[in-house]
């Protein structure tokens, strides 16, 4: 199946929280409920025009949902490799613009979101600082975003 660049938006199913974090760290939009019923999950996926990512071939078979990808792996970077040859997207170079928690767009901190919120040891570094005003949590160049970068370009070598 093919998906057209506007529809890069994903639902992931309760068992693909890992994987869907590593897709919000390329920033894609990505819904992941825990606990939200395959029912009601499918429903949000075609009302908002999203790709259902999922290892359950029930939810695929039985419900239905208008766009799925049914993934094989374990794996959240397999699933990841899986999602990126189906849909035909890769590692974008302005990385960690989403919540990795809840999928809000990051905004840039400020001084006193830094000053109040940001450890000294971080706030010595150099940033950006960036805040999600979903959850509130503020991100911040670090040895996590080091090896998580490293990870992707071992995945997306090109």
């Amino acid at each position: 199946m093919s998906y057209p660049e506007a529809e890069k938006r994903f639902a992931a199913d309760a068992m693909l929280g890992r994987l869907a974090r590593w897709l919000r760290v390329l920033g894609f939009d990505t819904v992941h409920i825990p606990d939200v019923d395959d029912h009601d999950l499918v429903a949000l996926a075609d009302r908002e025009g999203r790709i259902l990512l999922t290892r359950d071939r029930h939810l695929v078979t039985y419900l239905r949902p208008r766009n799925s990808l049914l993934l094989q792996s374990l794996s959240p970077h397999e699933q990841l490799l899986e999602v990126a040859e189906a849909c035909g997207i890769g590692m974008a170079e302005d990385l960690f613009t989403r919540c990795m928690v809840c999928n809000t767009e990051l905004r840039q901190a400020t001084e006193q979101e830094v000053a109040t919120l940001v450890p000294d040891k971080a706030r010595a570094r150099p940033g950006p600082f960036l805040r999600c005003p979903g959850c509130g949590r503020v991100y911040w160049p670090g040895s996590h975003t080091r090896r998580m970068r490293r990870v992707l370009e071992t995945l997306f070598p090109d």
